[in-house]
């Protein structure tokens, strides 16, 4: 699914440069729930942003379900986005003037889809997250928890090949954060591949392995007994 061998990234401050990640390899396969933790300035940010092809590295290989990700043009990039990867960010990241069911619709625009069908598929997912009748509200009409939900719809609606959250339960409250990572194990359970940045030890407990980084370098990547969320829900 995806393979990483010896990225390096480095970004230039003055005249001198910070070299944020030194040599990463990782690999992870078809069906698996990685956390990848750290503390601020460990290079996680930056390993999900060139994972997520925001950003490209300096060094190395980067190979996301057979294909080669290397040099891509903006354009390429956003197409290859859209076509692998799904993103669930802490900020959610919806359209504020755009309700429930236009926010999960929105990928499937972009792949071309006609409008019937993008809405009957958005609303699917909605079903799936429990969201049926907050299809027509707006963002601020929500919850955070609900506006998570949206976010994870979204996510899932042109069926990527790994979903990307950052921080996914960093904006809600103990309760919430647990109810959307017992979803989001669901969706694990079901053969989705997820790779998750988290600062939160008890939500890296709930994936499969763990990863951590410091100063741009992996310092342990070991797999854990799964704590399921359910029974804190």
């Amino acid at each position: 699914m995806l393979k990483i061998h010896q990225l390096h990234k480095s970004y230039p401050i003055g005249d001198s440069s910070l070299h944020v990640l030194k040599g990463i390899d990782l690999n992870v396969e078809d069906g698996e729930m990685v956390a990848i933790m750290g503390s601020s300035g460990s290079g996680k940010s930056t390993l999900l942003n060139i994972i997520g092809m925001l950003d490209e590295a300096d060094e190395g290989e980067y190979i996301l379900d057979d294909l080669p990700i290397k040099d891509l043009t903006e354009k390429k990039a956003a197409v290859y986005r859209n076509k692998f990867l799904g993103f669930i960010f802490q900020s959610f990241n919806l359209i504020n003037y755009k309700n429930a069911l236009e926010n999960v619709a929105l990928p499937l625009y972009y792949q071309g889809m006609k409008r019937k069908e993008r809405q009957e598929l958005a609303m699917f997912h909605l079903e799936k997250v429990g969201l049926t009748d907050w299809a027509h509200h707006l963002p601020k009409e929500l919850s955070g928890g609900q506006n998570q939900r949206v976010a994870i719809a979204r996510a899932l609606a042109a069926n990527p090949k790994l979903l990307l959250a950052d921080e996914p339960t960093g904006a809600l409250d103990t309760k919430t954060s647990y109810e959307i990572m017992e979803f989001i194990q669901q969706l694990n359970d079901e053969g989705k591949t997820i790779l998750m940045v988290t600062h939160e030890e008890d939500i890296a407990n709930m994936c499969k392995r763990i990863v951590r980084l410091r100063d741009g370098v992996i310092m342990e990547d070991k797999k854990v007994t799964q704590v399921r969320a359910e029974q804190y829900v």
